[in-house]
This record gives C-alpha cells, sequence and structure tokens, in this order.
C-alpha cells in the first residue's frame, strides 16, 4: 500500500481551508470527491482519515504560518451554503 494519497490528503487538509471546511461538513463525502480526481485512497485510508478527531485539522492547521496555507476567498456564510 501507497501512503502517497495519504499523505497528499492529510497534506489537503491541512493546508487548503476551503477543502478543510468541506471535509469538516461532510467529510466522507470530500474524501470520495477527492479519489474521482484519481487520488488513490483505500476504503481503509478513508476510513482511518474519518476516524481522525476532526478537530484536529484545524488545531494543526492554525500553528502553521500563513505561507504554507491556502485560504478561502469565499465567505464562511457561502462555504456553508455548497
Amino acid at each position: 500500500m501507497s501512503f502517497k494519497y495519504v499523505q497528499l490528503a492529510i497534506g489537503t487538509l491541512l493546508t487548503d481551508e476551503e477543502v478543510r471546511l468541506r471535509f469538516l461538513r461532510a467529510p466522507r463525502e470530500t474524501l470520495l470527491e477527492l479519489t474521482e480526481r484519481c487520488w488513490e485512497l483505500t476504503e481503509g485510508e478513508i476510513e482511518a482519515l474519518l476516524a481522525t478527531d476532526p478537530h484536529l485539522w484545524s488545531a494543526v492547521a492554525a500553528k502553521l504560518p500563513s505561507r504554507l496555507q491556502r485560504c478561502s476567498l469565499r465567505s464562511h456564510e457561502d462555504a456553508s451554503q455548497d
């Protein structure tokens, strides 16, 4: 099993605010969307990511330098309507 796509998923959840917000609202759907982009996440890897404490992603992201993050240009209200 290759962890390349797990690493990409974790990196994306930590550095891409828009993806992280979608994941917090609809975790399974967000991961399935990533697999539709040819990210080869196995069901076991998806389950492991879903089992992770959801607060972890925002807590770690908050500690990263802003230069390493892609922030959403949409308001949080706009993002919540997806």
